[in-house]
């Protein structure tokens, strides 16, 4: 038995019975005078329950609480019990979200989770610090998202509300006001997206959270579109520009046999395809819409990658690498 199972034992025990002596909680639980003394220390002092010992019963048990309190605000420990394995589990999960966290929006409202968590483990606060510290999320070219926005906008999508958004198009260097009904956030590669029905242009559409400039939450109810089309329609093609109803079409790249030991590892898209070759080489097939990303994502692997079947994106891949070759000369 754990620490934290003997924690929802004792609670078990004194509410059960009202009054337990010292050597049948030891008996119960199976653990030596001093662990008891330290379990009995570690509720009061860091979850706060109120156990006091009574001399005439020579027992303990909780302390009454005063005439007229509400039951809703007597002392409960957490209702959900974890075991030492899960509630490390739940601290990395923990640590993951605020490696997506940019100004600490979501740490504000899961830091009263992680306390209860770090007091279920029963580590103290430099113990929960190096836990922390063991647990570390890299992230790159990360657009930084005013944590205003992203409030706003989570409350609004749980809300089933409208927003009024002043969007920035970075495509024109246009700014427009769109009228939309948010659908999902999206966290890819570091920056989040929200996807909505556009009432303006009637139909779906994927905005940049870093690329708003104003929001406002309106009281008229959100049009709700289902999972599925939403889905069908914004991730159908490659990575963040897979939507917008345009014709969904494959490439075919073939990686050499030296890239295909990192690229076979790779999930480019849920749906590709991919075999090795006989001479070691790796093809990958992959569906696009738009290619601007999936253009990006293949010049990245310079001279060990080779698109095939594909003369249109064949050729844009042709022509950046030959104006990026003239800035480079000799």
């Amino acid at each position: 038995m754990d620490r934290t199972e003997r924690f929802y034992k004792i609670e078990l025990l004194l509410r059960s019975r009202g009054c337990v002596s010292f050597a049948a909680l030891q008996d119960e639980l199976g653990v030596s005078p001093a662990t008891l003394k330290r379990d009995l220390q570690y509720l009061r002092d860091r979850l706060s329950a109120p156990i006091v010992y009574d001399a005439f019963s020579n027992g303990y048990r909780f302390s009454a609480a005063p005439a007229g309190t509400p039951s809703s605000t007597r002392h409960e420990l957490p209702g959900l019990w974890f075991s030492e394995n899960e509630i490390h589990a739940m601290l990395t999960m923990h640590q993951l979200l605020a490696g997506l966290d940019d100004d600490g929006v979501l740490a504000r409202h899961l830091q009263p989770l992680r306390e209860k968590l770090q007091g279920m483990l029963g580590t103290d606060e430099s113990t929960a610090r190096e836990l922390m510290r063991r647990v570390k999320v890299i992230g790159t070219a990360r657009r930084r998202v005013p944590s205003k926005h992203f409030e706003l906008l989570g409350s609004a999508l749980l809300q089933r509300r409208r927003l009024k958004l002043r969007y920035f198009k970075r495509s024109d260097r246009s700014t427009s006001e769109r009228e939309v009904s948010p659908q999902r956030l999206v966290n890819y590669r570091n920056t989040w997206y929200l996807d909505a029905w556009c009432h303006a242009s009637d139909g779906l559409r994927r905005f940049a959270l870093d690329a708003i400039r104003e929001a406002d939450l309106l009281e008229s109810k959100a049009k709700n579109v289902a999972l599925r089309e939403l889905e069908a329609e914004l991730d159908a093609g490659y990575g963040i520009y897979g939507g917008g109803g345009a014709k969904v079409k494959w490439a075919t790249l073939v990686f050499s046999a030296e890239a295909a030991q990192w690229v076979a590892n790779e999930e480019w898209h849920p749906q590709q395809k991919a075999r090795f070759l006989p001479d070691g080489c790796y093809e990958l097939q992959v569906p696009y819409s738009d290619p601007t990303e999936l253009a990006m994502d293949i010049l990245r692997h310079g001279d060990s990658v080779l698109v095939t079947g594909d003369k249109t994106l064949t050729a844009m891949i042709g022509q950046r690498l030959r104006s990026a070759a003239t800035r480079y000369p000799g």
